[in-house]
């Protein structure tokens, strides 16, 4: 595996931070039952096997597996299940979202399950968590519709009087019409409407080739050399053409913000942003979201974390584990590479895991 491949850069994008930790998890799944995704980009899937699973902390997926709310989480399935290779011990299971090397809620249970990280002061004292409550991951919030209803959104983690909103290498917090946004009970008393992040979102689809048949099934001849490339450029012009007289309707950006913030208004608890220090984009997208909060109680309720700051606070083992497996080291420092761990001997547990 080529090392120089894992940058060390202190900010990446979404696609790059992916592919980082892709090529990081290509050396960790040596030693674990693993598919590699179809396409240009691979990404590690692993499957479980004998008490094991590949994506998770050791102590982390054994407290997962003792506890049947938290194994629950294992029933969503991976978005490209029917895409991914067969698992190799068990053809008939399907992926889920968990087994993926790059799922943020697996980051996050990695940490929270474990248990001396949930009996740890000084991690309850960092996340504000007063009460003695267990993590609740994929928490039902209710948050109130104008029409009365609830939306019975999903919130990534409830830890007692805390919200947690976990991300990694999704690209942004999703955009929805501002229609939809708007429907929210409580939206304009949070909210100042006229500062949050705005966008124009399209309200068609997009349509097909075959929908323009007259214009496309006209034959190119006499057949000479370079029609096929003229062929696909005039379709395309015509497809640009077409897809720029769709209509388009005002919406906001930072959707998943917007209602967990009104979530965490509605249940009188406190809202927090867990990222990689390496997307400060997705920071500067939750500060944008957060600059709007004009109801003084909910604004001081509203935070933001870097998985790099947890760091310090956690066992040995699972920093080892973080460092290897996602790139994730204490502030100020660079993660070495897989490579370099093994070289040095470390490896005790599992790849990685210091001696």
């Amino acid at each position: 595996m080529a090392s120089n491949l894992i940058s060390d850069a202190p900010f990446l994008s979404a696609g790059r931070l992916r592919a980082e930790i892709a090529l990081r998890n290509h050396f960790w799944a040596r030693n674990y039952p693993h598919v590699e995704s179809y396409g240009a980009n691979p990404v590690i899937v692993y499957a479980p096997e004998d008490g094991r699973h590949g994506n998770f902390y050791p102590p982390a997926y054994a407290a997962v597996a003792e506890r049947p709310e938290w194994t629950r989480r294992f029933d969503k399935i991976h978005a490209q299940s029917r895409s991914l290779p067969k698992p190799q011990l068990d053809h008939r299971r399907k992926w889920r979202e968990l087994d993926s090397c790059t799922s943020s809620d697996a980051l996050m249970m990695n940490i929270f399950c474990t248990p001396e990280v949930i009996a740890s002061p000084m991690i309850r004292n960092m996340m504000g968590i007063n009460a003695e409550a267990e993590p609740t991951f994929g928490w039902k919030a209710r948050v109130p519709l104008q029409n009365g209803r609830v939306d019975r959104t999903e919130v990534d983690m409830r830890w007692g009087g805390l919200l947690v909103e976990a991300k990694l290498t999704e690209s942004d917090f999703q955009c929805r019409e501002a229609r939809i946004v708007e429907a929210y009970r409580d939206l304009h008393e949070v909210f100042d409407c006229d500062i949050l992040p705005r966008v124009q979102i399209r309200t068609r689809r997009r349509r097909e080739a075959i929908e323009f048949a007259e214009e496309f099934t006209q034959e190119w001849e006499p057949p000479c050399e370079g029609a096929d490339d003229n062929a696909r450029a005039f379709h395309a012009e015509i497809e640009a053409r077409a897809d720029a007289e769709q209509p388009w309707l005002p919406g906001y950006s930072g959707y998943q913000l917007i209602r967990n913030v009104l979530a965490a208004h509605a249940a009188g608890a406190t809202f927090c942003v867990i990222h990689d220090e390496r997307r400060p984009d997705l920071r500067e997208a939750w500060f944008q979201v957060m600059r709007a909060v004009k109801n003084a109680d909910m604004r001081v309720r509203c935070k933001a974390l870097m998985w790099q700051e947890i760091v310090p606070l956690l066992p040995a083992a699972l920093r080892e584990f973080l460092e290897v497996k996602y790139g994730i080291a204490e502030p100020g420092c660079a993660a070495v590479s897989p490579e370099e761990h093994e070289a040095h001997g470390y490896g005790k547990l599992s790849p990685g895991v210091r001696k």
